[in-house]
């Protein structure tokens, strides 16, 4: 009775929880879109010669909006009256609603410490709403963007979108659930690939801004060209920025090997430029290098690659230290697919067209440079993981312990006391028998045994060597006696130690009959008879 009465509040109380999933992927949908129109708005503003009205500025956020999804662009307005397919990503904004998603798919499963008790969807649910939410916005912004003069492209905006925002509420969910792993392995593989993904892009970042600072001279020149007044240069400023992370994939590309593409028959390696670069003017662009042939600089640059594929072999070999090498292997050769695949679908929305005709092909293509990833953490990742597996599994050299002293000989030392005392005892054992022969000595110089106690008569000693037999090597009572002639001294002031057998009191021998006590008594003496007699 209790189960049917409990049933249809908990099925209302998850549907409510999966409607509110719903509103909150939309809320992150307009926080995401709401936040770029402000930025575009406040350009176009401060613009000193504003070009359109309100609703183009308001079309070009939601143009915006959709290339931050990976949605590709058709610019309508052109010069040569041909639209024109625009794909470049900028990476920095796609991170905002990345963010937006996966912070509204985690609040779904952890809405806080004051709403506990609340229903909340299951995992599955909690992605599915979350997601559905937020592309209810995007069809709505894709329908908005058809007027305007940078209609979205309907297949691209019908495959990156749903991709991007069911990964990010994906991870929301998995944060929630505390980031669990099918197995430990498992574990050791994404942070391995990982480790090797940061240290691509980290790597790639370095050798881009290397190269801007070489060419700084002619960077700082497109600058300032593209713009005579503050607002512009701050538009180009901003721009700049939300391009670093494409900055950094095209160097990462470019240490792998297959490089980019500067427009189509032209291919940056660090072998060297080949082809003729169709380049527009951007201080990004400005870092691209010279055409020739590489030198020592360029191919410096593939030590990111061996660097990152090294560090991906260490994190795996350091874990797989009770593994066996066919599952140390497969750890490496998963780490490696994974990271080659996320190096793919970053250089691919990295790159893309910028224009019709030699502009149609431009950065890194996606599916080489994650092959390129994939085979140098094959074969630079592998031996790494194997070495250092080997190396943890070595077994530990023993050290030699110097040996224990051998303990002093005692009955050597004994036999030599008694040669030169003369003297001859049966063998014993324990470190105490010496010390107690030489106290027994230092007692001939002290009182003899039997002294009679103040107010009493003469005692026993219960120490006399008698009583044990002569075990004790003395005449004078044991090791006990008294050296110094004390005649308030007590034998049981000292008690035998807890090794020491207790001595058996000897009985008292009958007292001998005194001799003078059988002799008759002595008459008294009397005067001395005269020698003359009475008559004398």
């Amino acid at each position: 009775m209790t189960h049917v009465t409990e049933q249809p509040l908990v099925q209302g109380g998850r549907s409510a929880a999966l409607a509110a999933a719903c509103v909150r992927g939309g809320v992150a949908a307009g926080l995401g879109l709401g936040a770029l129109a402000v930025l575009v708005i406040a350009a176009w503003v401060s613009s000193p010669f504003p070009d359109g009205g309100p609703g183009d500025v308001l079309h070009a956020a939601a143009g915006l909006w959709l290339l931050a999804h990976g949605v590709e662009l058709i610019r309508t307005d052109t010069l040569s009256g041909l639209p024109a397919p625009l794909g470049v990503v900028p990476l920095l904004l796609t991170a905002l609603p990345v963010w937006l998603v996966h912070r509204a798919a985690r609040d779904t499963l952890d809405p806080g410490a004051g709403v506990r008790d609340r229903p909340r969807p299951s995992p599955s649910g909690a992605v599915a709403s979350v997601a559905g939410g937020y592309l209810l916005v995007t069809a709505a912004v894709v329908l908005y963007s058809e007027s305007g003069p940078l209609p979205a492209e309907l297949v691209t905006a019908g495959l990156w979108p749903p991709a991007v925002v069911a990964g990010a509420a994906g991870a929301g969910v998995w944060t929630a659930l505390g980031r669990p792993f099918p197995g430990p392995r498992w574990a050791v593989l994404a942070r391995a690939a990982g480790l090797g993904l940061g240290t691509l892009l980290t790597g790639g970042a370095v050798a881009a801004a290397a190269s801007t600072a070489w060419h700084a001279g002619r960077a700082q020149t497109v600058f300032l060209g593209l713009a005579g007044e503050w607002s512009g240069r701050a538009v180009v400023l901003l721009l700049v920025l939300a391009l670093l992370p494409n900055a950094a994939v095209w160097g990462a590309a470019y240490g792998l090997g297959p490089g980019f593409a500067l427009g189509t028959g032209a291919l940056a390696t660090p072998l060297g430029l080949a082809g003729d670069p169709a380049v527009p003017p951007f201080p990004l662009l400005a870092a691209v290098p010279a055409e020739g042939r590489g030198t020592w600089l360029h191919w410096a640059v593939a030590a990111v690659p061996l660097v990152a594929a090294v560090l991906l072999g260490h994190r795996v070999g350091r874990s797989a230290r009770t593994w066996t090498a066919r599952d140390t292997a497969l750890t490496v050769l998963g780490a490696a697919g994974a990271c080659g695949a996320a190096v793919a679908v970053l250089a691919a929305a990295a790159g893309g067209p910028l224009g019709s005709g030699r502009l149609a092909a431009f950065g890194p293509v996606g599916w080489q440079t994650g092959a390129a990833a994939v085979l140098w953490g094959a074969c630079a990742g592998l031996p790494a993981a194997l070495g250092v597996r080997a190396w943890g599994r070595r077994s530990p050299r023993s050290k030699r312990v110097p040996a224990p002293a051998p303990a002093p000989d005692l009955t050597k030392t004994k036999v030599k006391v008694e040669a030169a005392s003369g003297e001859q005892e049966p063998a014993r054992k324990g470190w105490w028998r010496p010390a107690l022969k030489w106290w027994g000595r230092l007692r001939r110089t002290g009182a003899v045994t039997g002294v009679p106690a103040p107010g009493g008569a003469p005692q026993e000693d219960p120490y006399d060597d008698d009583l044990y037999g002569g075990s004790y090597g003395n005449a004078y009572g044991g090791p006990y006696g008294d050296p110094f002639g004390d005649t308030g001294y007590e034998p049981y002031d000292f008690l035998p130690a807890a090794w020491e057998p207790s001595p058996k009191p000897r009985p008292k021998p009958d007292p001998e009959p005194d001799p003078k006590q059988d002799q008759d008594p002595e008459p008294a003496p009397g005067p001395a008879p005269d020698s003359k007699g009475p008559g004398a």
